[in-house]
């Protein structure tokens, strides 16, 4: 153990995009170069860490380097280190402003620096010479904002292959499809072992001047239930037109994912597959979540439908994480970002093709979650019950609207797949919320005595 790796064994388990929370370490160990020697003097390193219970992670951690502890970076700071006789100072180099300029000098000239290779995606793109201001609302991953001009996605947990953003972005780019964030460039770092690249980083036009979904869709909830008597067609706020346009957006970005990357039938198997999978995942969430377990059989059932479905479906690429957090409205419309689908799902999972109803159950679960998570640690009000509901109803349908209109699918009519995609991303909330925000439980608790015909 040299000193480094015991900073990062006392420093990484306390950042919010550490994954591995809760889990005892058996072994780190770390290998690291210098990505600019200017001042500060920036390293990046892949620190590899053995869990006791047989599991492996590596993440992504670049660092800035001083001679003298630094005013006003005390929440960035990771440590000292002895060196030739004296300390230096390791700071997070993402939340180091003088640290971040040379991620863009390296990507604008396709460097290849030590194992790290920079792709830009076009030319003239990229913005040299701009600081970055970290995002502070990341978790899973760390972004950058340079300017008015790009963001950059660090992604900190590091797996073989081409992440899904970067491969979707990059394929979309010969569509300008108007919904989504032009991709300028990405970064790869050479694989150990013969391991394939994985990704480090990604460069995107930044989109000024924007609201994200989920607030814009919570102040109209807040809106509906500041009005004591009106119905949410009737408030000021009033979300619908607003979803309709996303569903719209939607299925524009869908149909441009299948023309630039693969599709297929799904074959007559996959259906009774999905099926067996999400029954084993009501199981073992059952486990975690008794109150499931009142709802098991009605789950299955929905569930059963799908294996018996005829329904057709062309699989594809999808979102796979779409939610009213991952959606920005400008302007002139809706832009839809994070193509990277669950990071805690395996990469080669999140690139296999799937039904677009899976976004689209995604997005419906978002307006349950708008409509509902003001009535979390609140006295029971009926009417406010009422008017969650009503709401929910009502942008769920302008969404489904929208997206019929636009796309080759109709969510409108009564699809067995959407429903126990519903059900299926309800039972994965259930689970989340009890190991994290346990007072949240009642929102997907609440939907899926819908979804299961209990109310």
């Amino acid at each position: 153990m040299n000193a480094l790796t015991d900073l990062f064994r006392e420093w990484i388990p306390t950042q919010r995009w550490f994954g591995g929370k809760g889990r005892e370490w058996a072994a780190v160990s770390e290998d690291g170069f210098f990505l600019d020697r200017g001042n500060p003097v920036l390293s990046v390193h892949r620190v590899r860490i053995e869990y006791t219970d047989g599991g492996r992670d590596t993440y992504l951690v670049p660092l800035s380097w001083r001679d003298q502890q630094a005013e006003g970076l005390e929440s960035a700071y990771v440590g000292a280190v002895a060196n030739e006789g004296r300390e230096t100072y390791a700071y997070d180099a993402m939340r180091d402003r003088d640290a971040t300029a040379p991620w863009l000098i390296h990507l604008a000239q396709g460097s290849s620096v030590g194992p790290m290779h920079f792709s830009p995606a076009g030319e003239g793109d990229i913005p040299e010479g701009l600081p970055g201001d970290i995002v502070s609302t990341e978790q899973s991953n760390t972004s950058l904002v340079y300017g008015q001009e790009a963001i950059l996605k660090l992604f900190r947990r590091l797996e073989p292959g081409l992440n899904p953003d970067v491969e979707i972005h990059a394929a979309l780019r010969r569509t300008d499809n108007e919904h989504i964030a032009p991709l300028l460039g990405h970064v790869e770092i050479d694989g150990a072992g013969g391991d394939e690249p994985a990704t480090v980083a990604m460069l995107q036009t930044f989109v000024p001047n924007a609201s994200d979904g989920w607030r814009l869709a919570t102040a109209s909830v807040r809106d509906l239930y500041a009005e004591g008597d009106l119905h949410a067609d009737e408030v000021g706020g009033d979300f619908a037109a607003d979803s309709e346009r996303l569903g719209a957006a939607t299925a524009s970005v869908h149909a441009d994912m299948a023309k630039v990357l693969p599709t297929e039938e799904a074959p007559a198997d996959w259906y009774a597959t999905v099926a067996r999978q999400m029954s084993e995942r009501l199981d073992a969430a059952i486990e975690i979540v008794p109150q499931l377990a009142e709802h098991a059989d009605a789950l299955r059932a929905v569930y059963a439908a799908v294996a018996d479905s005829g329904e057709p479906v062309v699989r594809q690429r999808v979102h796979g994480d779409l939610h009213l957090g991952q959606v920005l409205r400008t302007a002139t419309g809706w832009i839809i970002l994070d193509f990277e689908g669950e990071p805690a799902r395996p990469l080669a999972a999140r690139r296999e093709l799937d039904s677009p109803l899976r976004d689209v159950a995604g997005m419906l679960r978002s307006f349950d979650y708008a409509a509902r998570h003001l009535l979390v640690e609140q006295p029971e009000d009926s009417q406010r019950e009422y008017r969650a509901q009503e709401w929910a109803a009502r942008n769920r349908a302008a969404f489904c609207s929208g997206y019929s209109g636009a796309g080759d699918v109709d969510p409108c009519g009564d699809s067995p797949l959407l429903r126990a995609f519903e059900a299926d991303k309800a039972v994965y909330e259930c689970v989340y919320e009890a190991r994290n925000r346990p007072h949240w439980l009642m929102i997907p608790l609440q939907s899926i005595a819908r979804l299961a015909g209990r109310d």
